[in-house]
């Protein structure tokens, strides 16, 4: 089953409708990786890119697919339509940085989300942009949003939200949630919500905030918070930092990580690895 997923992940994606010359010129800079289309972008060029565009008053969404939902993209094609529509896509892994590299087309390197919460502020900070924290456990959004000020004085923070878990199943708790964003217009918005539900709920309030960023941040939050602590430096550049979240919180992500991350990876860089000797 997990090489089948593989060999379809890196098979060429079915044929779409044509886009307009400036998605093509995207386009066509992207890297194929576990049927993934990613943008070989720095953390830095990603920043710059969410700048350009705000200046002109258009948003867009930002996703950092990880081994995890890489995974789930595979097994998925709603999830995988998701990701093919986004306006950015950023490897937050490194072993897709791996996999890229094996098949002869490089990536700069990893984008994680629990950066660019960071980087991503302090433009909003010096453009005075107001950002906007949802997700997370109860009270983890103010933690994060005062943790965020400290660090970058001058900050607009226009709203944090937790929603209860469950939200997305009452159509009148999702309303309440896309409300309170639209009434706070923000111009970027963190959403840590777990892929694929931030994303959905990406793709709601796009429509009412067509010149906001949003970006689908995971545990973003909780970091920024100190709610959750990273993995070394070390460890991150190394490719274990799923190594150390699984130290820290076994029960949560035992299941995930050891049945469906880990073989994945493993499978994902053997059939690199074979298509790179053998193609």
């Amino acid at each position: 089953m997990a090489l089948r997923a593989i060999q379809e992940a890196l098979s060429v994606p079915h044929q779409r409708p044509r886009p307009d010359r400036a998605t093509r010129r995207r386009m066509r800079r992207r890297v194929r990786v576990a049927g993934l289309a990613i943008d070989p972008m720095t953390e830095g060029e990603v920043v710059d890119h969410v700048v350009e565009t705000l200046k002109r008053g258009d948003g867009g969404h930002l996703v950092t697919p990880n081994v995890d939902i890489s995974w789930a993209a595979s097994r998925d094609p709603e999830v995988r339509k998701i990701i093919e529509g986004a306006d950015l896509v950023v490897a937050d892994g490194m072993p897709l940085v791996w996999a890229a590299k094996l098949l002869g087309t490089p990536l700069p390197g990893r984008v994680a989300g629990a950066d660019l919460i960071w980087s991503l502020t302090e433009a909003a900070t010096f453009y005075r942009y107001p950002i906007y924290l949802l997700g997370g456990p109860p009270g983890v959004a103010g933690a994060a949003a005062d943790r965020l000020i400290d660090r970058y004085p001058g900050l607009l923070v226009a709203g944090t939200d937790t929603p209860p878990y469950g939200f997305e199943a009452s159509p009148e708790s999702c309303q309440e949630v896309r409300d309170a964003v639209v009434a706070a217009g923000p111009r970027l918005v963190f959403v840590g919500l777990g892929f694929p539900k931030q994303d959905r709920l990406i793709a709601m309030l796009r429509k009412d905030l067509p010149g906001t960023w949003f970006v689908g941040c995971g545990s973003a939050i909780s970091f920024a918070a100190g709610a959750v602590r990273r993995a070394p430096t070390w460890m991150q550049r190394a490719g274990l930092e799923w190594f150390f979240r699984l130290l820290n919180e076994p029960g949560r992500l035992a299941r995930r990580y050891l049945l469906h991350d880990l073989p994945f990876a493993l499978w994902l860089l053997t059939a690199c690895l074979f298509r790179r000797l053998f193609s």
